[in-house]
């Protein structure tokens, strides 16, 4: 019978490990004392005579069972905030999908060409003014259903900023590329590829992260007025039909944590595709 002894783990990796924390130490203290202070407000606030929003005790009292069992499926909507969660989530990946590939191509279309560019700016600036909860009316009466009306919804929200930022990072190709690619006789796909691509893409990034955060409301504000959808805005709406004002809450922490998660998603992709001094 053979004895094996464990490995002493060596004080240089107990050392990286420690100087590893260390160094994290003053980005991670701050944001636990500003949302400890919060909370306590929160709380001192919820105390006060009349007060009708619960506190953040009140609101875990009221939510374990949501918070402990977020997987529980029993058919229909009545779902956990896992899968509300999720069918949100699937909504925004599909509608924004469609919207980067054709924002993204429609603004490089505009960013070439002047005169598209005059004739499609004035029709584009219009309609990104218009709020995404406006547009759920008319998307329900054309489409008749609430699940490709929520679609439309998330598009239409998320394309403006990717197609503004992708046609201004065309238009901002310095002279000097172009110079070089007429110098070099570059066909129309090297081009593409190897100027216009890379030239744009700190813009079309910015885009990209500021319409998922624009998509991620999008798909909270029209779940709210859809009726009979799984979805965490639904979840949301059908809580305050039944004055469940805990459950709300606690909705909303949610919704942050993934918008949040969302961004820092955006951003890693960003630093893993353009090195930092490219990004805008």
């Amino acid at each position: 019978m053979t004895t094996t002894t464990k490995r002493p783990v060596t004080p240089g990796i107990n050392r990286s490990i420690t100087a590893r924390f260390q160094k994290q130490l003053p980005d991670i203290i701050p944001p636990l004392i500003a949302l400890l202070v919060f909370l306590i407000v929160w709380q001192l606030f919820s105390w006060i005579p009349g007060a009708t929003l619960p506190g953040p005790i009140k609101v875990i009292q009221d939510t374990w069972i949501l918070i402990l069992y977020p997987f529980y499926d029993k058919g229909g909507i009545d779902k956990g905030l896992f899968w509300q969660i999720l069918a949100s989530l699937q909504r925004v990946i599909i509608g924004y999908s469609f919207a980067a590939v054709i924002g993204i191509g429609l603004g490089i279309l505009i960013g070439v060409n002047k005169t598209m560019s005059k004739a499609l700016d004035p029709l584009f600036q219009l309609l990104r003014t218009i709020p995404p909860l406006a547009w759920v009316p008319i998307s329900l009466a054309a489409l008749r259903q609430n699940e490709p009306a929520a679609l439309f919804v998330i598009f239409i929200t998320a394309i403006w900023p990717i197609l503004i930022n992708t046609a201004v990072g065309v238009k901002e190709i310095p002279e000097d590329y172009n110079n070089v690619a007429k110098v070099l006789q570059l066909s129309k796909k090297e081009y593409f590829f190897n100027i216009l691509i890379p030239a744009a893409l700190p813009y079309i990034f910015t885009g990209l992260r500021i319409a998922i955060g624009l998509a991620w409301l999008a798909i909270i504000a029209a779940e709210i007025v859809m009726s009979g959808i799984v979805g965490i805005g639904f979840f949301i709406w059908d809580a305050y039909q039944n004055n469940y004002v805990s459950e709300i809450i606690l909705a909303l922490v949610y919704i942050g944590i993934v918008g949040l998660l969302l961004d820092k998603m955006m951003v890693w992709i960003q630093n893993k595709i353009l090195p930092p001094a490219d990004q805008k």
